[in-house]
């Protein structure tokens, strides 16, 4: 079977929600058993997402292979199940740096660079590169942003023409753009969805799908009129409606005939779909047994975008334990600002720090992990929750006055948290932290250990600082536990007190290796610790866990 490709445009504004229907139009094929792999462009100039602040893009998400990329890859490996390489996010930046590259060696031979072809030509190699290395059946491209974007027109060029050259049965567009419903009259407009497509095809694309993104379904007027203006059949319209969980979205998507046209549309062998565990994971989030009430305390509390992975995780580790979890989110200035706030953290079943850079809300932060250390509250640090809990634990346990992390104050007497020595000359920012999938050893007899249930982890990382080797025997010596670390035994990994009910953090980013059916172990065994307090269990038994977790077993008995 020849390759296909589906592209996926955006139209009105961004952020419609074209990451989750890429996602679901991989699964409807995936369930038909085609091997599929998906590509995010992103057209900004920007090389990766790596130097941008979480308010401006949301959340970082790193591959395996230590990629710094847009967070709809993230959906694609949680849907998908499957680890994608850096190459599948590609940006503008990293197009027209491997043009200028050319030109400067005198690659083009004495010609005038231009967008087309030269670019477009960067574009389409490298979109064919990623399917090719692949080795999937169907190739899932994304380009971000709207169609009205000046940055994005070289890539939608570079698809009009990969319909040229690859032939109509093998390329299929499709269109995502908002319908919005008016709060006087209740009305479904669908102009702003027809001026996108009317730009669409300015360009020279004409969709062959259009979805509409919309609040509720919508009525048969809309589809009618989207359907002709937008010069397509009515069955080939459909409606990416608002679900309370967006792994809903491929299961609605399909009931409305999207997975069968998209199949004979491109000529493939109608096959039924297999739905059954995907079905499974949707009814333990919508019918719960139990519900958890969660505190985020971070400096990014105004943007859940900034944290999707971890929240993603906490659901994934909620449908394993029949479980709810709902989070809040708590600025960590805010406890800065009024120390007494802190107090209202008793009101909660768990205490979760998350990543993080620079001082603003750090001390905050550390109000909240020896908030929690002190009353025994479940906690779960992560990244620099990690650094802070080191930091909290040598200043108010092991009595170290004024012990920081050199990141917020490089003149600290006691730098119980410093620079990694390989970065203390890293001059560029870009792509330089220690990044991507790293081997962990975790000690026996740790609550570590009986999480993973293995001696040997590999998580994916991305930070600068580490704990100071010179003060871990103090550290040690006061009962802070130090269960995982780098092969080598340099770095510390993750770290627990084993007195308390459940006090853990890690350096590693463990949300970005979740998934449905597959939870973290680490959140799991955190999300567990707090159901057993909030349900006044003993102290949780840490054999259950593992069984949770990586797809050992995705659910539990109600009992």
């Amino acid at each position: 079977m020849r390759r296909k490709f589906i592209f996926v445009t955006g139209g009105v504004l961004s952020s419609v929600g074209k990451g989750i229907v890429t996602s679901s139009i991989g699964k409807m094929l995936q369930v038909r058993g085609y091997k599929v792999t998906a590509i995010k462009i992103d057209p900004y100039v920007n090389v990766d997402s790596g130097t941008m602040n979480p308010y401006m893009h949301g959340e970082v998400f790193v591959t395996e292979d230590g990629g710094e990329t847009d967070l709809d890859i993230g959906w694609y490996e949680r849907f998908l199940d499957v680890d994608l390489p850096r190459e599948n996010n590609i940006t503008t930046g990293q197009v027209y740096l491997a043009v200028i590259e050319r030109e400067r060696r005198g690659d083009y031979l004495g010609k005038c660079v231009q967008i087309i072809p030269h670019v477009t030509d960067e574009i389409k190699a490298r979109i064919r590169r990623v399917a090719k290395k692949s080795g999937a059946d169907i190739v899932l491209v994304e380009v971000g942003g709207t169609v009205g974007d000046i940055e994005g027109l070289p890539f939608l060029e570079a698809i009009r023409q990969m319909r040229l050259e690859e032939g109509f049965r093998n390329t299929l567009y499709v269109h995502v753009a908002l319908v919005p419903i008016l709060d006087v009259t209740g009305e479904m407009k669908t102009k702003p969805l027809q001026h996108s497509v009317q730009e669409l095809r300015r360009i020279g694309i004409q969709p062959d799908i259009i979805v509409a993104r919309c609040t509720k379904m919508i009525n048969d007027e809309a589809k009618y009129k989207i359907a002709l203006f937008g010069t397509i059949p009515e069955e080939a319209v459909f409606c990416s409606y608002t679900v309370p969980l967006v792994y809903q979205v491929p299961l609605i998507l399909d009931e409305q005939g999207m997975g069968d046209y998209i199949c004979k549309r491109l000529g493939l062998e109608a096959r039924e779909p297999d739905w059954g565990s995907w079905r499974k994971l949707v009814d333990a989030y919508l019918n719960p047994l139990y519900e958890l009430r969660i505190a985020l305390v971070g400096k990014y509390a105004e943007l859940a975008d900034a944290y999707i992975s971890m929240n993603e995780a906490f659901k994934h580790s909620g449908m394993a334990l029949r479980t709810k979890v709902d989070i809040d989110y708590i600025r960590a200035e805010e406890l800065e600002e009024s120390p007494g706030d802190v107090e209202r953290l008793k009101d909660y079943d768990g205490i979760f720090v998350p990543y993080g850079f620079g001082p603003r809300g750090a001390e905050g932060k550390i109000m909240a992990i020896q908030f929690a250390r002190e009353n025994d509250i479940p906690f779960l640090g992560i990244c620099y929750g990690f650094q802070l809990a080191v930091v909290e634990f040598a200043r108010h346990v092991c009595g170290l006055k004024g012990a920081h992390t050199t990141e917020v104050d490089p003149d600290t007497p006691h730098p119980v948290v410093g620079l990694m020595p390989e970065q203390r000359n890293v001059a560029h920012k870009g792509g330089t932290m220690r990044l991507g999938a790293h081997d962990i050893i975790l000690k026996k007899g740790t609550r570590a250990y009986m999480l993973y249930g293995r001696e040997r982890i590999r998580e994916r990382h991305r930070h600068r600082w580490e704990v100071n080797p010179d003060y871990i025997p103090l550290l040690q010596a006061r009962g802070l536990v130090f269960s995982g670390t780098s092969p080598d035994g340099r770095r510390m990994e993750v770290l627990e007190l084993p007195s308390h009910y459940f006090f853990m953090a890690s350096q590693f980013h463990a949300e970005f290796k979740s998934r449905p059916g597959k939870p973290s172990p680490l959140y799991t065994g955190f999300v567990k610790a707090c159901l057993d307090r909030r349900l006044g269990r003993p102290r949780p038994e840490l054999e259950v866990v593992p069984r949770l977790c990586y797809g050992l077993r995705a659910e539990v008995k109600a009992a």
